[in-house]
């Protein structure tokens, strides 16, 4: 198995890089593409998702961490479930229950 982790900052990508390894097995693999802010990983999302949907092997997950930074939590979420239903890719939260999910979309909220 493996993840790719799509991060709004830097500084999540440290903390990640320092706990990920601590608590995954050994044998799953996984890379870190942080953004440039919040704004600009939500611009970029829905190219990036359609990429990743041409290719995606079933045993990859796409892990999306986003700040909640004071905006409402149900429509942020329910924004990044659109990006990822429109590109093609099942998400976690999509209620498809017969098809493994490829996105699973999370708020970090502090």
């Amino acid at each position: 198995m493996h993840f790719e982790f799509l991060v709004e900052e830097a500084s999540l990508e440290s903390a990640l890089t320092q706990i990920l390894p601590k608590i995954l097995p050994s044998t799953v693999t996984f890379k870190i593409h942080a953004f440039r802010g919040k704004y600009d990983l939500i611009c970029k999302l829905p190219n990036r998702l359609k990429g990743y949907q041409a290719w995606l092997p079933p045993d990859w997950k796409i892990v999306i961490l986003i700040d909640e930074d004071r905006e409402d939590c149900l429509k942020l979420k329910n924004k990044l479930e659109d990006i990822a239903i429109l590109a093609g890719l099942i998400t976690k939260s999509s209620g498809q229950k017969n098809k493994y999910f490829q996105v699973l979309n999370r708020i970090v909220v502090e």
